[in-house]
């Protein structure tokens, strides 16, 4: 499996790191307009794969991004303290546009995943104009915003939070909408489970998740600057997935949202080899709904503001 990764900052190599660590790519290349910082990124991750995986790891222009089976778009500016993701888009989307022209021509067979910021309006234009099959354009949507959640249940619990099963829907941003109406640990409803190991999930603790959720990237940003260990694990896991063909279901961006028209964003879906292979419909309660419905709303308004 070859993975480039166009953009060689925190995220990417971030990313080029984990994949690294967990196997999931043979051969890694990163581009990035700054060659040096490419290079650097590229022979530091190369040294540590004596201590775990056999990968090739390597740096250089658009050309060397030819064969990849997937490449990562990880390129753009980052969100400053104090700005959301949406205020990157008139900027990521020029950088955006020149980029995914050189993938098409460089690696036109390649699955794309999206990750930079603001990720479902940078899905949707990729999507859009950059002539690729849909299915084959994957938005890091909110797979770390699920990821949080869980984790922050699983602190509660007591209890791993792979065993949570709780997903975080619509914009990976403000709007976002966590579904608690279906949260189950192990098939059994979550609030039944709280009660059975006496730590109940009252609209107090609700809160504290959802702020935890919500707002983790501006505290970590406010920290230290930028967010990356997080989405650079769940970029290598969606690259797993797309390997070994393993059909899991993932919270990530695409434009296929069955009731909801003209939008990119999150909800649960099939990945595997060929890209995102289904979408799932979840249950969901009439506010959740219309919580879903408004942050498609945020995210339409967002690019068709810049069309």
């Amino acid at each position: 499996m070859k993975v480039g990764i166009v953009g060689a900052g925190q995220v990417g190599s971030s990313a080029a790191y984990a994949l690294v660590l967990s196997g999931s790519a043979t051969d890694i290349v990163l581009v990035d307009i700054n060659e040096a910082l490419a290079r650097a990124q590229a022979e530091d991750i190369l040294h540590a794969t004596p201590l775990s995986n056999p990968v090739r790891v390597s740096w250089g222009s658009y050309q060397a991004l030819a064969q990849s089976d997937v490449v990562i778009l990880a390129c753009g500016v980052s969100q400053a303290p104090g700005e959301t993701r949406l205020h990157l888009l008139d900027r990521n989307k020029r950088i955006f546009e020149t980029v995914t022209r050189e993938v098409a021509q460089k690696a036109p067979g390649a699955i794309l995943i999206v990750a930079s910021n603001p990720v479902d309006v940078m899905t949707y234009f990729v999507t859009r104009d950059g002539g690729v099959d849909p299915s084959k354009v994957i938005g890091s949507g909110t797979i770390l915003d699920t990821a949080r959640c869980r984790a922050l249940l699983g602190e509660h619990l007591g209890m791993s939070p792979q065993s949570i099963h709780m997903h975080v829907l619509g914009e990976h941003g403000d709007s976002e909408v966590l579904v608690w109406s279906s949260a189950d640990v192990g098939g059994v409803p979550l609030q039944e489970v709280a009660r059975t190991l006496g730590r109940p999930i009252t609209e107090d603790v609700k809160k504290q998740i959802d702020r935890g959720v919500r707002a983790a990237a501006y505290t970590i940003i406010q920290g230290k600057g930028a967010t990356y260990y997080g989405i650079g694990a769940g970029l290598s896991r969606i690259v797993a997935a797309i390997r070994d063909d393993e059909r899991a279901v993932f919270t990530v961006s695409n434009t296929d949202n069955p009731g909801y028209d003209d939008v990119s964003f999150s909800l649960p879906r099939v990945v595997g080899s060929a890209g995102i292979l289904a979408t799932l419909s979840p249950a969901l309660s009439a506010e959740e709904r219309v919580a879903l419905s408004a942050s498609a709303e945020v995210l339409r308004s967002a690019h068709g503001a810049r069309a």
